[in-house]
């Protein structure tokens, strides 16, 4: 067993390290996967193979991440589901010799089959596909403890959170580990998991759990682990790219950080990637696959005996039409979809327009999908006095086709079953919800607002919380627009989860005549769809960046 001294003296080795490293991980990796790399006799090769965010999208997707027809599947133009990924998963086990299966988090939410199922069909595929181990995200938390503990119970891998104390949550007290110990090919392997430390705010893990720092969580746990013995350390990480890098930057001994979270597509040979696969950070090779099934993360990398990185190359496999789907996941999913195909299958109505609910577009600016969503809000209760909607852009899940509209459409747009939520605030909470709202925008944050019955322009150069907004104009009954009057009173109509605090919105939990169970704001939306047939997207300056 090596001593503490040693162990700290390895992971100042693999600082030492970056420079000889640093042309070795940047190569683009054409011709890869025919040719992987091969280890020589003092080193130890590991491929890590790996997902993020795939949010229950077990089905192929389409090239906008809903929903991919039956027809479109055929075709070839579809893509991820559970049935590709297991095939390209076993194509890469077969073509390396030593490889691991992780994933960074938000396997719950976005589709029926969570919807109905909760955790138990991502539990039944992850055992199928072979994972070794799992970050807790996010949306682990969507329904409470109790159904990640559910989900726990029946996966055969390590979940992992390493920045919580959990002792007060009976759910999780001795269950949820901080970090665990594999072995592939006698070697033994660290695996630490982090989670994005607003999750109190985004998702719902009730009172009883303490969120840390990420950084001094995963340091300590390094620091037990290389102290043990362990010398090849990877850090699950669902806390985002650029987090990820901070984290990176200020640890020592980490050797690999699977990311999620943000949803940011690595890579070495895409003009659409955040950045090179992988990213190296104080010797550190930061990985993530974008989301959905979309990629299959592939990075091979060779260590010393000491565990210090030689070389590290890689790039996301495309799981797209040209992988064959695996027709025993394929029935699986049939039968477990057919309680659900009714649901699914039920037809609101029809719109003439695609609706853009991107989450780069929808987090960034006014985007179709955010105002037909806040209209229709504003529409269902503005005859009860509650004249202006606001709606969390992280809500959006997805974007919709022109043409028919399926109620399972409506509800993989918005899979979060929140309820409609009507209230009263002034004008100056509504100004420091407004400023919320923005606050985080450089990072793409879910709180962005859209909004219906008002408009706001908001200046980047400013504070975050202190002026960002500029303006902010309530659009009266005969339809005319009045400037925000910071002492009067406002009645305002959003969702159960921001009225409770949910996404940085705290304002509004001291907000009057609260009212949180009205209908599912999927059904809403599938109402507002049926009453406007052939509706059409627009925006109309409702939302105003200053330049």
């Amino acid at each position: 067993m090596k001593s503490i001294q040693k162990s700290q003296s390895n992971r100042l080795q693999k600082k030492l390290l970056i420079p000889s490293i640093i042309g070795a991980v940047f190569i683009t990796a054409i011709g890869l996967f025919n040719n992987p790399v091969i280890a020589d006799n003092n080193g130890y090769e590991l491929t890590i193979l790996h997902t993020n965010d795939f949010h229950a999208r077990f089905r192929p997707i389409s090239k906008y991440d809903n929903t991919c027809s039956i027809d479109d599947n055929v075709e070839g133009k579809c893509f991820g589901g559970t049935a590709r990924l297991i095939s390209a998963i076993e194509d890469a086990r077969q073509r390396h010799s030593n490889t691991i299966l992780l994933d960074g988090g938000d396997q719950f939410q976005g589709t029926l089959f969570y919807n109905l199922y909760k955790g138990k069909v991502a539990a039944e595929m992850m055992n199928k596909l072979g994972y070794d181990g799992m970050a807790v995200g996010n949306h682990e938390f969507d329904d409470g403890p109790e159904t990640l503990r559910a989900f726990m119970d029946t996966v055969n891998f390590p979940v992992l959170m390493a920045n919580a104390d959990v002792d007060m949550e009976p759910e999780l007290k001795g269950r949820l580990n901080k970090s665990s110990v594999i072995e592939r090919g006698g070697h033994k392997i660290g695996l630490i998991g982090v989670v994005t430390e607003d999750v109190v705010d985004i998702s719902s893990p009730g009172d009883n759990i303490i969120f840390l720092d990420a950084i001094s969580a995963v340091q300590a746990e390094v620091d037990s682990l290389t102290a043990s013995g362990v010398n090849i350390i990877v850090v699950l990480s669902h806390s985002s790219y650029e987090i990820d890098k901070e984290i990176a930057a200020n640890t020592t001994g980490v050797d690999v950080i699977v990311g999620g979270h943000d949803n940011a597509y690595l890579s070495n040979i895409s003009d659409n990637a955040k950045g090179p696969y992988p990213t190296v950070v104080n010797g550190t090779q930061i990985v993530q696959a974008y989301a959905y099934g979309k990629f299959l993360g592939e990075l091979s990398v060779v260590f010393d005996g000491a565990g210090n990185v030689i070389s590290a190359t890689g790039e996301p496999i495309t799981i797209d039409g040209s992988i064959i789907e695996n027709s025993q996941v394929v029935a699986r999913l049939d039968e477990l979809e057919k309680p659900i195909t009714e649901l699914k299958e039920t037809l609101v109505g029809s719109i003439s327009s695609s609706l853009n609910g991107n989450r780069d577009v929808c987090r960034a600016q006014e985007c179709d999908m955010g105002n037909m969503i806040a209209d229709a809000m504003r529409a269902s209760s503005i005859d009860k006095g509650y004249s202006i909607a606001l709606m969390n852009s992280g809500g959006i899940r997805a974007s919709l086709d022109a043409g028919d509209v399926t109620l399972g459409e409506v509800m993989t747009i918005l899979p979060f079953q929140n309820t409609l939520a009507t209230f009263k605030v002034t004008g100056k909470q509504l100004l420091a919800a407004i400023e919320n709202g923005v606050s985080q925008h450089e990072e793409g944050a879910g709180r962005f607002p859209q909004v219906s019955g008002m408009r706001f322009t908001f200046d980047l150069s400013q504070p975050a919380n202190d002026g960002r907004v500029t303006s902010i104009e309530i659009e009266e009954s005969n339809g005319s627009w009045s400037p925000l009057n910071l002492y009067g009173t406002y009645g305002m109509v959003s969702n159960n989860f921001i009225r409770g605090g949910g996404d940085g919105y705290k304002v509004f939990r001291s907000a009057t005549d609260i009212y949180d169970f009205g209908p599912d704001l999927a059904d809403v939306i599938a109402d507002f769809v049926r009453e406007n047939p052939g509706y059409t997207g627009f925006t109309d300056n409702r939302i105003t960046q200053v330049k």
